[in-house]
C-alpha cells in the first residue's frame, strides 16, 4: 500500500528542486545535469525517513526523490556528522529568529562545510529531487533533516560509500 501511495504521490508532484555535489560552490547543474547511475525513492513523514541506510559506490551519481508524506516541512541534507552538527546549530539559531528559508541563501554560498552541503526543503505533500555524486575520499556520510528537533526524533540515516 505504501509503495502504491508513493507512486501516486510521485505522479502528482509538481514541485522539484535540484542540488548536487558542491552545492553552493559555483558548480551549476542547470546547464549540464550529470548522468544518473541510480535513483532512490525516499519518503519523509513526521519525524522519520525511509529507507534509513544506503550503500553507494564512490563516484556514483544518484538521484534522491524525497516525498514528504507528513504534515511538517522537512529538509534532506547530505554531509558528514560534523557538518550536520554545525548545520543543526545554524538551524536552531534560524528558528529563534524567523524560521527555515532555503531560498534565503542559508544553504550554500557560505564559508563553512555546513553551508556547502547538498540539500533540499520538502514542503508537506510535495516531492523534491536532489542529485549527488558520492565522493572518493569519504567512507560514510549522513542524510538528515536538521530542522530543530527533527534529527533528534530520528530523521537521519547513514550512507556508506564503498566499492
Amino acid at each position: 500500500m505504501r509503495k502504491t501511495l508513493l507512486v501516486a504521490v510521485f505522479g502528482l508532484a509538481s514541485t522539484t528542486a535540484l542540488a548536487g555535489a558542491g552545492h553552493g560552490s559555483g558548480n551549476s547543474q542547470a546547464d549540464t545535469e550529470p548522468s544518473i547511475d541510480r535513483t532512490f525513492a525516499f519518503e519523509a513523514g513526521d519525524m522519520w525517513f525511509t529507507p534509513g541506510k544506503l550503500e553507494i559506490t564512490p563516484g556514483e551519481t544518484v538521484k534522491f526523490e524525497i516525498t514528504n508524506a507528513g504534515n511538517l516541512e522537512h529538509e534532506f541534507v547530505i554531509g558528514d556528522s560534523e557538518a550536520q552538527a554545525q548545520h543543526r546549530e545554524m538551524m536552531r539559531e534560524m528558528a529563534s529568529g524567523g524560521g527555515h528559508d532555503m531560498g534565503g541563501g542559508h544553504h550554500g554560498g557560505g564559508q563553512d562545510d555546513a553551508a556547502n552541503m547538498p540539500s533540499v526543503t520538502i514542503p508537506p505533500g510535495e516531492t523534491a529531487t536532489l542529485v549527488w555524486t558520492a565522493p572518493h575520499d569519504v567512507k560514510e556520510v549522513e542524510f538528515a533533516c536538521n530542522i530543530p528537533g527533527h534529527y533528534e526524533a530520528g530523521m537521519n540515516g547513514d550512507i556508506r560509500i564503498e566499492g
